[in-house]
């Protein structure tokens, strides 16, 4: 053994402990994992997180404060100003907001959405055929079938949906989304019809309105927004645009 062999042990051993409290050192703060941050809020648009009913009310007092044009015979600047507010309301939630987008559809839906469309449209044609024609005609006036066809097929469609079946549909319970665009329909539609002189007609209408909007719902529920779009659509081409040139 050489003069700078020691065999003794080392007096001061590496340890993992301190020499003041017996505590295990911490490791060098550069060392350690950076604490979590906490998680943001997701920004939300102030038009939708707001209450709908606002959109609504201003969507009434358009179609109400536009009464004084269904005596013109043309009510289609009347349906585009008031079904516009809607559609408004509806695309800026679509866009911007807290509205769940259509994604990839599937195909069974979509033939949900015809079928169920067909289902409440052809008995309301089959029984209601002598009524409907004259009704019909006056709720759209003298529009010609292009017109018509865009109303029924685009811009109806297209409001009432990202509204009532989008954005209400997802704050209001079902009844209340039905009353509401029922009520909606009551006062879009009954001024142009004669209610004194066809209380009959107003009745009927009336109970067709308040179908159509539960069926729509109902879709809307069991099979999608998307089902409930094209429900509204073949809907509205059976009961109002076949009336309107068959009659």
């Amino acid at each position: 053994m050489t003069p700078y062999d020691d065999p003794s042990p080392d007096p001061y051993p590496e340890s993992a402990y301190d020499d003041s409290h017996g505590e295990p050192y911490d490791e060098p703060y550069d060392q350690q994992e950076p604490p979590d941050e906490p998680e943001l809020p997701l920004r939300q648009y102030r038009s939708t997180t707001g209450d709908p009913t606002f959109g609504f009310l201003l969507a009434l007092a358009v179609s109400i404060g536009l009464a004084p044009l269904i005596g013109t015979g043309d009510p289609a600047l009347r349906y585009t100003l008031s079904w516009g507010v809607l559609a408004v309301f509806g695309v800026t939630a679509w866009l911007l907001g807290n509205l769940k987008p259509i994604g990839r559809e599937n195909p069974e839906n979509v033939v949900w959405g015809v079928g169920f469309g067909l289902l409440i449209g052809v008995p309301v044609l089959l029984f209601g055929s002598g009524l409907l024609g004259g009704a019909v005609r006056r709720m759209f006036g003298d529009m010609t079938a292009g017109e018509l066809l865009a109303f029924l097929v685009f811009v109806m469609p297209l409001a009432e949906t990202l509204f009532f079946r989008g954005i209400l549909h997802g704050s209001r319970a079902f009844w209340m989304v039905a009353i509401m665009s029922a009520f909606w329909s009551f006062i879009l539609y009954l001024p142009l019809l004669d209610i004194a002189a066809f209380p009959l007609v107003a009745v009927i209408i009336t109970l067709m309105l308040v179908l159509l909007n539960i069926m729509y719902g109902y879709v809307r529920t069991r099979n999608g927004m998307a089902a409930a779009w094209i429900t509204q659509i073949v809907a509205n081409i059976v009961v109002f645009f076949v009336p309107y040139f068959t009659s």
